[in-house]
């Protein structure tokens, strides 16, 4: 089940949900919108290799935007820091940011029960568009948690702070 509103809100007066700056005006029916952080990163290597760290360059989006071009990835992070306890958070763009040609999130929408930290935001576009520092990018919504559960802490981008390149090198790691 997907959490209303109004539910949302009662979780965040519980403590189950924490999104952090909260502005009213982001509620929606079903969802909550998340804006968009100032940073971006794009990979610096020609050709990605899973099996190690890939470089990145980091870039601030100026007060009259940045126009993003089509055929790179850009990393961007959600302003909101938000907290997630008993349930699931999936994150989702919005469809008047899809309109535009511009998919954010398009994949790894689904986060982990007891996620906490910031959305790294996986953006690319079909046509060139400009973009902006605030904008409502995507949207958080909550799945409920049927049958027993552990709350993970050890996940990869778990309580981080920027933005988070691919870590899947990490799985090739043998211990």
């Amino acid at each position: 089940m997907i959490l209303t509103g109004r539910q949302i809100l009662e979780a965040r007066a519980q403590g189950r949900i924490r999104i952090d700056p909260w502005r009213d005006d982001q509620l929606n029916p079903n969802s909550y919108n998340l804006r968009l952080g100032e940073d971006l990163a794009i990979y610096t290597d020609t050709e990605l290799d899973m099996a190690k760290p890939n470089g990145i360059e980091f870039l601030k989006i100026p007060a009259e935007g940045l126009l993003l071009k089509p055929g790179t990835l850009y990393l961007g992070r959600t302003l909101e820091y938000t907290e997630t306890h008993g349930m699931v958070p999936m994150l989702e763009g919005r469809s008047s940011v899809g309109r535009l040609g511009l998919f954010v999130h398009v994949t790894a929408g689904f986060g982990d029960i007891g996620f906490c930290g910031f959305w790294t935001l996986e953006i690319s576009c079909i046509q060139p568009v400009r973009i902006y520092a605030g904008v409502g990018i995507c949207q958080i919504f909550y799945h409920t948690v049927s049958g027993d559960y552990d709350s993970y802490d050890s996940g990869k981008y778990q309580h981080n702070s920027g933005i988070q390149p691919s870590m899947l090198w990490k799985d090739f790691v043998k211990e």
